[in-house]
């Protein structure tokens, strides 16, 4: 045995070193998107991460959709409300009940406070069904969970682009589902028309793949922008009529700032003159952007199909919302007048930040799609390119990030078909930060023609700014 084993050599698998275990081509194929661009400006912020006082001349990240702008007012009613936790003094009482095994519908309490917070972030437009609630673990899971339950591996789903580029690790890692682009353009604003849509349907089948659905972000990311009630019919009746599933993604829901309001797949359903199959209409949504709780991995899948109501709920095993967590969110999202007035506010803020951030961008002389919603702008760098190509699009991300400092992916990770456009978000840093980056983007674009033949910018150099 002893020589046996000297002679076995560790295995090489892409760029990692097995032992002598083979891993499975799940574990190891790269549609997780970890080595992706998008995931690349994570990994420099997270070697280099900025800091106010102990780091200042560090990457400074704008590639995270995360909504800090509030989380005072969560703080406020935690204090006001010490009993919600089951580790303090008030709520120890509960301990003993909520570390006890949970059945996978969820705490009536909890599935309660859902479905109102997703009426509130939808003005009370719609009613939800507490039992049609589905946890998850995260709009990731959430997703996953309604792939598995609508589609085989070798299946299509339909996305507009630009998309999400987790959309490639949540849709289709693990299931085996393909993404079918539908083509969006800056020529109408990256608006879906009807005859892309029809193009990329026919498209898939002239290519025999069979397309079980189409995927929608609304309010989008990365764009920023809310779908309009014509447009969301229009896709409606299109999947309606091929007979294939419509999954709404919503989470961005309770983040719309300015007109026009956020219309949800739930209203449309029931506009007169609307006779659709509602067992092909099916919703996402979770408590990450609005109220700004990614941390808690709070994920819904909301269907008005029984069967997959059921079968998403067996498969919620693989990713439940701790009980803890479901506990201590119920009396918070059951609390009326503070969820109202935390939306308000939120929505404030959020408006205020836009403003301060696009404004800053356009004393620049840098543009932005014009949007209502998210906590990101879409921005268009592409008079910053040499040439409109995804290779000098890369090279300008690549200058962003070494010589700006600053974490912005380039819209070829969300799959954007034009060169030059970026997100930035700017719900997760501080007032001071934003200053901070928005001179650096200064320095970055004063210096961007004073590039030597080597692509190097010169006098860009961000310390102590």
């Amino acid at each position: 045995m002893g020589s046996f084993m000297s002679k076995l050599q560790p295995i090489k698998v892409g760029s990692e070193i097995t032992s002598n275990v083979v891993l499975s081509k799940l574990a190891i194929n790269e549609q997780h998107v970890e080595n992706s661009l998008y995931f690349d400006g994570w990994k420099a912020y997270d070697k280099d991460p900025f800091h106010l006082v102990n780091n200042s001349n560090g990457v400074i990240q704008l590639g995270l959709a995360e909504n800090q702008l509030s989380i005072d007012r969560i703080e406020d009613w935690i204090k006001r409300n010490p009993k919600a936790s089951i580790c303090t003094h008030e709520g120890i009482e509960c301990f003993r009940r909520i570390t006890n095994f949970q059945d996978y519908h969820g705490l009536p309490e909890f599935t309660t406070g859902i479905a109102k917070h997703m009426e509130k972030t939808r003005h009370g437009k719609v009613n939800f069904d507490s039992k049609r609630i589905v946890m998850a673990g995260g709009a990731t899971g959430a997703n996953e969970t309604l792939i598995f339950c609508l589609a085989n591996r070798g299946d299509a789903f339909l996305v507009p682009t630009p998309y999400y580029p987790g959309f490639n690790r949540d849709l289709c890692w693990r299931t085996g589902v393909q993404l079918v682009p539908i083509s969006c353009n800056s020529s109408n604003n990256f608006k879906i028309t009807p005859e892309a849509l029809k193009e990329a349907y026919e498209k898939g089948q002239q290519e025999k793949t069979k397309i079980k659905g189409l995927i929608l972000t609304n309010p989008s990311n990365p764009l920023g922008t809310t779908l309009d009630r014509d447009t969301l019919k229009k896709i409606l009746i299109f999947t309606n009529e091929h007979n294939i599933h419509l999954v709404c993604d919503e989470i961005y829901a309770g983040t719309v700032f300015d007109a026009p309001r956020f219309v949800s797949i739930a209203e449309i359903i029931e506009d007169d003159g609307i006779s659709v199959n509602k067992n092909l209409i099916h919703i996402v949504s979770s408590l990450s952007k609005d109220m700004g709780f990614p941390g808690f991995r709070v994920g819904i899948v909301y269907s008005f199909n029984d069967n997959v109501v059921n079968n998403a709920r067996k498969m919620s095993s693989f990713g439940l919302v701790s009980t803890q967590t479901q506990d201590f969110l119920a009396p918070m999202l059951c609390d009326d007048e503070f969820i109202e007035e935390f939306l308000t506010e939120n929505t404030k803020r959020l408006r205020k930040r836009h403003e301060k951030f696009t404004s800053g961008l356009e004393k620049i002389g840098i543009k932005c799609l014009k949007s209502n919603a998210g906590l990101y702008c879409w921005v268009d760098l592409r008079t910053l390119l040499k040439e409109p190509t995804l290779d000098a699009e890369v090279s300008l991300w690549k200058l962003i990030i070494n010589n700006a400092k600053l974490n912005i992916p380039p819209g070829s990770s969300f799959n954007c078909p034009e060169a030059g456009w970026f997100r930035i978000c700017f719900a997760n840093i501080d007032d001071r930060t934003v200053e901070i980056a928005l001179k650096r983007i200064q320095i970055f674009v004063d210096a961007n023609n004073d590039i030597n033949e080597n692509g190097i910018v010169k006098n860009a150099s961000v310390k102590g700014k």
